[in-house]
């Protein structure tokens, strides 16, 4: 292929994308979308380059395996930031087939057939995707365009695996060059601003920049809030007894009743039953912060049995005995292995063919709608204790960051109106997941090859189907839509923006994330009009300024929309958000009309009072 001659189609087709992850994110039910040029101008390669984009290698003779309308026959092309395929129609007036992977969100890619392969289409590669997919391509052996595609996949989607750099980094560095600017995302979360906004400080907390180098705990943010009463060499001490130094800091604070949430990881109590009474005065100090109970529970997310085990590893759990005043309640959620294994499942089930017969029945035993429920249940119960029972809430599993933050996000979400609004969403996944040390880069793999890496896990991904769920059960108190979840997802894998890459905030501190690479924040608040949900305007505050969703496995359901919108036999195109918005317009038409009908008769019935008094006789 002749790079050079594409240049000025390239430029003439630069971020004119708008889609979650361009043409894929709202691809049609075949997994790829039909009639090319939405994103930018028709041509060997009709998509909108973004900044930084630069192919990679093209072939004109590979076959596309479509589990659905079978092979097709076409184009091929790998930048350094996505895999692109074209069909060539057969017939005039037939649309494209068309693929559009962000190379992010590839998790391994494989070989398939050797030299003695004989047969149609069994020869080539296959893609399995971080997004429920897998895709296969068929190449002619003689053409030996096999190899070629393949090392630019490798070399192109794991480049940490071969001392390169994600893209993140040229579509920041492209950026920053041809001067695009905007609002900045990196600016959402400000630490200090939203602990004001809680009302910290106060009488019983302080915030603090303790752990301003990472220095005590190099996996928790620089600024805490922390109980007024623990000194900052008192919370030295308290850290040395909580796995990898994660001792307790504030998550939410009641402003009514100054009932808290804090989080934290596991006391290592170790199977002798170890006593700290720095960390058993320092659960009091939390307890004793708020005046409306006397109480302090603790959810634990593990099974119980699990928490047991954990002691002989040098963790363990908070004896009542030993902790005063203190109830400890065990979740039930299981630990990632488990998880990783039930996405797993689910993606059996629902890509690339479905049995009708058996579906209801292979859903079951994934087991995945059970673990939501779990985390839907926890984080209800937390809301109870909270906001019902007026009782600070401590919240840990084993190391505090993957079923810890999915809980104290959630709850929070239910508790919080602000939350649920685009910009406090924002706020939240900065704060209960970014800033507090989720391990993204290990949880997702970005940009490495081993995809059988035991940290590998959806815990993220859960939390936000898990806010899906509660979405559906309250769809009129959320500022965001269906699209807005889906977006972050597809962005959490495709690699394009900064916001969750590494695994801690002193990593991206050190890697200068904010200012080598654009935030998904800057992205998605550019566009807001297509994440926004149209009913929104319509909730009521006050008796439902606190959520609290039925966790049932009646009401906990499969999200078709995410994890089976690739297969069409699942997944029929949703158009209900659009009519919505329609019907909305609607209203809004007829409710100006009626204003201007009454304004119109209003005046008319003031002309003829005036008439009337004017051709009255004089008294």
């Amino acid at each position: 292929m002749d790079f050079s001659a594409n240049q000025t189609d390239k430029l003439a087709s630069k971020t004119a994308s708008s889609n979650s992850l361009d043409s894929s994110s709202k691809s049609s039910s075949l997994g790829s979308k039909h009639g090319g040029g939405e994103n930018g101008v028709l041509r060997d390669t009709p998509f909108g380059y973004l900044e930084g984009e630069e192919d990679q290698d093209q072939k004109n003779d590979v076959t596309y395996v479509c589990p659905y309308r079978g092979p097709v026959f076409g184009a091929l092309t790998i930048t350094n930031y996505r895999l692109y395929f074209r069909s060539l129609p057969l017939r005039d007036q037939e649309p494209p087939v068309v693929v559009d992977v962000p190379l992010g969100v590839i998790a391994r890619v494989e070989k398939i057939g050797g030299a003695t392969s004989r047969g149609e289409n069994s020869y080539g590669i296959e893609i399995f995707c971080k997004d429920m997919r897998n895709l296969r391509f068929a190449h002619k052996q003689q053409n030996h365009s096999r190899r070629t595609v393949f090392e630019k996949l490798q070399a192109n989607a794991f480049p940490l695996s071969y001392s390169g750099r994600l893209f993140a980094f040229a579509h920041a560095a492209a950026n920053s060059v041809n001067g695009s600017s905007g609002w900045d995302g990196w600016a959402v979360y400000e630490p200090l601003a939203e602990l004001r906004r809680l009302g910290v400080p106060n009488d019983m907390w302080r915030a603090t920049k303790l752990n301003e180098s990472y220095a005590i705990c190099d996996s928790y943010p620089a600024v805490w809030a922390v109980p007024k009463a623990a000194s900052d060499d008192f919370l030295r001490r308290v850290a040395q007894f909580r796995s990898r130094c994660r001792l307790p800091v504030l998550s939410w604070m009641n402003p009514r009743t100054q009932a808290t949430i804090t989080r934290c990881s596991q006391p290592l109590v170790g199977v002798s039953g170890k006593r700290n009474a720095d960390d058993e005065a320092y659960l009091s100090f939390i307890m004793e912060a708020n005046a409306q109970s006397d109480k302090l529970t603790i959810m634990d997310a593990r099974p119980s049995a699990n928490a047991i085990a954990n002691k002989a590893k040098g963790g363990g759990y908070e004896s009542e005995d030993a902790y005063k005043n203190v109830e400890i309640n065990f979740l039930d959620i299981h630990n990632i292995h488990v998880m990783r294994e039930s996405l797993r499942k689910v993606k059996e089930a629902c890509f690339p063919t479905t049995d009708d017969s058996k579906w209801q029945t292979a859903i079951d035993n994934t087991l995945w709608l059970k673990h939501i429920r779990c985390i839907l249940a926890g984080a209800v119960r937390i809301v109870d204790k909270v906001e019902t029972m007026s009782t600070s809430v401590v919240v840990h599993c084993s190391d505090g960051w993957d079923r810890t933050a999915q809980l104290t996000a959630l709850s929070m979400l239910l508790l919080d109106p602000h939350y649920r609004t685009v910009r406090g969403f924002e706020v939240l996944i900065e704060k209960e997941w970014l800033s507090f040390g989720h391990k993204f880069q290990q949880r997702v793999g970005h940009g490495d090859n081993k995809h059988s890496d035991a940290d590998r896990s959806p815990v993220f991904l859960q939390f936000i189907d898990s806010v899906w769920q509660v979405s559906q059960q309250f769809n009129n108190a959320f500022e965001f839509n269906e699209h807005f979840l889906i977006t972050i997802v597809d962005h959490l894998y495709s690699c394009r923006f900064g916001t969750f890459l590494c695994n801690t905030e002193a990593e991206r501190v050190a890697e200068d994330l904010k200012h080598k690479t654009t935030s998904l924040w800057t992205y998605i608040n550019s566009s807001l009009d297509q994440y926004l949900n149209p009913l929104f305007p319509s909730f009521t505050h006050g008796a439902e300024l606190v959520l609290r969703p039925i966790a049932s496995v009646r009401c906990v359901r499969l999200w078709k929309g995410l994890y089976c919108r690739w297969n069409p036999g699942l997944c029929a195109p949703q158009h209900g958000c659009q009519r919505t918005r329609e019907l909305l317009s609607k209203q809004d038409q007829l409710f100006k009309h009626v204003n201007e009908l009454r304004l119109k008769s209003n005046n008319r019935s003031n002309n003829m009072q005036t008439t009337t008094r004017l051709a009255s006789p004089m008294h």
